[in-house]
């Protein structure tokens, strides 16, 4: 597979972040549709299994509603153990939250993958790893996909990442972490064409910055009859079909078709 550099925003300034600074933003926000189990130290009696509401509230036996929307599960937990201390159930409650069904916070893998849809994201997650979960890429796809985020001042980022070495080599220091809300699409690979005097015309899987020579190549190369004087592509341009002569050192985009004439000697 192929490596290409990804393309960012210009870097902004920033103050470097502690370890444990970076740990809490990234922990996982609750969030409505989140099944959570509520544990009450010492309280079988207090057991919940529930649904985050629309509101953001879980319904709890003694309490009632309680807000843990957009919390960590420990800010949840301390906020459902503050409820029991104030309204006077038990002196020094100690709650466990746990997360049993991750739905509100979902990336959507679309295109040419194995399974598209949307995935739960319990974390910033590697690139690599959110395609794997899709099934990977198929046959057809591309290995330059495109990440749709939004940054935090609320405007929308496109990145055009080249994940074929990123997937060999496993090393996630290199991937775009991927959040919740964010959208990951794998097109349809790009091809060429090559027909006349070639060996084994056809469509064929173009790569990065493929020569006219390249290509010929992966088309089994010239036939005894075949002539490199006077190839041919036809490339549409404006709505319409071009046709001009190259050479073997000209680059193919994708869907040209390369004409390889007859030789007349």
């Amino acid at each position: 597979m192929r490596a290409a550099p990804m393309q960012q925003a210009p870097a902004q300034a920033s103050v470097p972040q502690a370890p444990a600074q970076a740990a809490a933003r990234d922990e996982y926000r609750l969030g409505v549709g989140d099944v959570i189990r509520i544990t009450v130290y010492d309280q079988p009696d207090l057991l919940t299994e529930v649904e985050i509401s629309e509101g953001g509230s879980v319904s709890m036996p003694l309490v009632g509603e309680v807000k843990v929307g957009g919390m960590t599960r420990v800010g949840a937990a301390r906020s459902l153990e503050a409820s029991l201390k104030s309204g006077g159930f038990l002196k020094e409650p100690n709650v466990i939250v746990r997360v049993l069904e991750y739905r509100s916070q979902n990336v959507s893998v679309l295109g040419e993958v194995g399974k598209p849809g949307k995935y739960p994201v319990t974390r910033p997650t590697s690139l690599t790893e959110v395609i794997a979960v899709a099934g990977g890429i198929t046959a057809k796809g591309s290995e330059t996909v495109t990440v749709v985020q939004t940054a935090s001042d609320g405007t929308v980022e496109r990145h055009e990442v080249y994940v074929g070495n990123q997937m060999n080599s496993g090393s996630a220091a290199r991937n775009l972490l991927i959040r919740a809300g964010d959208t990951v699409f794998v097109p349809v690979l790009p091809v060429f064409y090559v027909y006349g005097e070639v060996r084994q015309p056809g469509s064929y899987p173009l790569a990065a910055g493929m020569t006219v020579m390249q290509a010929l190549s992966v088309g089994g190369g010239l036939t005894p009859r075949g002539s490199e004087r006077g190839i041919r592509i036809e490339r549409r341009d404006a709505g319409k079909v071009v046709s001009r002569a190259v050479r073997g050192t000209d680059k193919l985009r994708p869907n040209d078709v390369l004409r390889v004439p007859e030789s007349w000697f």
